[in-house]
């Protein structure tokens, strides 16, 4: 929201009107990542082909893909592999070692009736030394999400954080064609595979925001010819109506232990930041003022707000206690900073960060109140923190066509996520 636009966006929001609103498990467009800009010292590894049975997935190339993503590592092309080991006394190391190969990693599939046996191993090529090996089963089903486990594993031991492989994004897709609109609410895995619509729509879907647990997701939807939130379950595909007050019902954000939603509501007259405790529906007002104030996020430690309000003139961010008090100001830096989102451990926040009618995106150090601006811009906006904090995931856009772009919270790697035609906004990253 900038400028103008913040006020204009609301009075949107309540004169929309929608048809109908229809759920299915439905596939949609498959999503490519481009790599844009990789960090220079990425580390070489070696991932050889798994020797496999029967497997209808290729698990190492998998692998490969997600740590080349990371930006951190750089994959032999196995064209170039001196050999194909699959066991740790068929390593040569001097030969991996004379390629410049700081590690290399083995494994093997087979069949087990109706599960496929996973082993694999990581191991230090100047040292000759095994570093990480596991175990593991799975059905011919969930052996993408297997192969993403062992990226989390291998990107863990080596980078000492955890792997975002195994999570999930969140996103609104729009397409035309001619007077008719088509709005998605989808879910894909983190490498854009298994994309399925879980909302289907002719008229806006706003806001995903995904519970703690991951298993559910509140979006905003005009179904009824006006603004409600509603969430809905991933895996049965249940979803409840739970705010549908007179005017605003927009920007759920979950609590940490994901018993309540902070929204905004404007029931009362100007947009405010509201409570809403999802197991008997009571809603608790927390701002009091006569400005909009929106977008808000949960501290991780579930005791403050931050939101969005344009009470100084432009768009800051403040911060309320949840359990109501002082509401303070807590950006000066630039003129406009909005959508803010906590990274995991609370230490920094991720927002769209405005100058003269360039928008990027910038993380702030909670203690310290210093901005790294992280992005070009000139239209970046909805950032979301990755799960181990290490990336941000947010929309762009390029002329009239909008997508996803990621960039890792120290600015050197960027990833840029294509869609096939589609406009792309509002990504939200899965917690775990």
């Amino acid at each position: 929201m900038r400028g103008n636009s913040y006020v204009n966006l609301f009075k949107k929001l309540v004169l929309v009107s929608a048809i109908g609103l229809c759920f299915a498990p439905l596939s949609y467009a498959e999503m490519s990542i481009e790599i844009t800009e990789g960090v220079e010292s990425a580390t070489p590894i070696a991932i050889v082909p798994f020797a496999s049975q029967g497997a209808p997935l290729d698990l190492s190339s998998i692998v490969s893909s997600d740590l080349q993503r990371s930006g951190y590592f750089n994959p032999l092309n196995p064209q170039n592999m001196p050999s194909r080991p699959s066991t740790a006394d068929a390593i040569r190391f001097a030969d991996w070692k004379g390629l410049g190969q700081n590690y290399i990693v083995i494994g093997r599939v087979q069949p087990n009736g109706a599960q496929f046996n996973i082993e694999f191993e990581l191991f230090d090529v100047a040292k000759g030394e095994s570093l990480l090996g596991y175990r593991m089963s799975s059905s011919a089903a969930e052996l993408r999400k297997t192969a993403h486990h062992i990226s989390d594993l291998i990107y863990e031991r080596l980078m000492g954080k955890k792997g975002v492989f195994s999570g999930r994004i969140a996103y609104i897709t729009s397409t035309r064609q001619g007077a008719q609109s088509n709005h998605q609410l989808m879910v894909a895995d983190a490498d854009g595979a298994n994309a399925k619509a879980i909302a289907i729509s002719p008229e806006p879907l706003m806001s995903p925001a995904w519970s703690p647990d991951a298993a559910r997701i509140a979006y905003v939807s005009f179904e009824k010819k006006s603004a409600a939130i509603y969430t809905q379950t991933l895996a049965t595909g249940q979803r409840e109506r739970v705010a549908e007050f007179p005017g605003i019902n927009g920007a759920p954000a979950w609590s940490p232990d994901g018993t309540k939603l902070a929204i905004t509501l404007s029931k009362d007259g100007s947009p405010d930041i509201y409570i809403l405790d999802l197991g008997t529906r009571n809603v608790t007002k927390l701002t009091k003022n006569r400005s909009i104030d929106t977008e808000p996020t949960w501290s991780p430690d579930g005791r403050n707000i931050v939101f969005t309000s344009d009470r100084g003139g432009k768009p800051q961010l403040y911060v309320v206690p949840t359990q109501g008090g002082e509401e303070r100001r807590i950006t000066f830096s630039g003129s406009y900073n909005a959508r803010a989102s906590f990274s995991p451990d609370g230490k920094y926040l991720t927002m769209v960060h405005g100058n003269g009618g360039d928008y990027r995106i910038g993380v702030m150090d909670v203690n310290s109140k210093s901005i790294s601006v992280l992005t070009s811009g000139p239209l970046d906006e909805s950032p979301s923190f990755a799960p181990n904090g290490s990336m941000v995931l947010y929309a762009s856009r390029k002329g009239s066509t909008g997508y996803l772009s990621a960039v890792s919270v120290d600015g050197k790697m960027q990833q840029k996520l294509v869609f096939d035609s589609t406009e792309v906004r509002e990504p939200a990253w899965s917690p775990k």
